[in-house]
């Protein structure tokens, strides 16, 4: 794990120690989703930590998270971000998918990745809807974007899959994902 990673993921949610390694994949260059799935019902939370860029010949690429396979519209989100001239605040609802967020395209300089952590909450309850939030930036050398954001998806089956799809294009080689439980 990078130390900028580590140091969100401690920010977001306590001490590394009560983290506990599930699952991890990288990029194959020639796919744009990355599926966890039959995730283990003993833990408290999840996170995912993700550092990647994305192959389509733009700037940015969008990536989305859905949970057990499901894109229908029962999520929405609300979210904070800056890019380091200007700030603002969106809502989205009814929205495919229950998180989402921006990496770097094959036409932004080389070597950039963005970095994301991702925080479900609860995610064995059965009473009650899933919680989430994130947090993900990219630093394009003077410029870039921040982003933390809440989610809601109006379900309340467990959660036993988790699927990170790239909008456009697919993940570098060099992109990294990883699933944690957290105690």
């Amino acid at each position: 794990m990078t130390p900028m990673l580590g140091i969100m993921a401690s920010a977001i949610s306590g001490n590394l120690s009560n983290f506990e390694s599930i699952a991890s994949a990288n990029g194959t260059g020639s796919s744009g989703v990355i599926t966890f799935s039959s995730i283990p019902a003993t833990f408290k939370h999840l996170q995912l930590r993700m550092i990647a860029r994305g192959t389509a010949a733009t700037t940015y690429v969008q990536h989305n998270i859905t949970l057990n396979g499901v894109t229908t519209n029962y999520f929405a989100q609300h979210e904070i971000y800056g890019d380091g001239t200007t700030a603002g605040a969106n809502s989205d609802a009814a929205t495919g998918y229950m998180a989402s967020g921006l990496v770097p395209g094959a036409s932004q300089t080389a070597n950039i990745y963005g970095a994301y952590v991702w925080d479900l909450l609860d995610y064995t309850s059965t009473n009650k809807n899933k919680v989430a939030r994130e947090i993900w930036g990219v630093d394009l050398n003077g410029g870039g974007y921040i982003d933390f954001r809440s989610s809601l998806a109006v379900n309340t089956n467990a959660i036993t899959s988790i699927t990170i799809t790239c909008s456009s294009g697919n993940y570098t080689t060099a992109s990294s994902f990883a699933l944690y439980g957290i105690k």
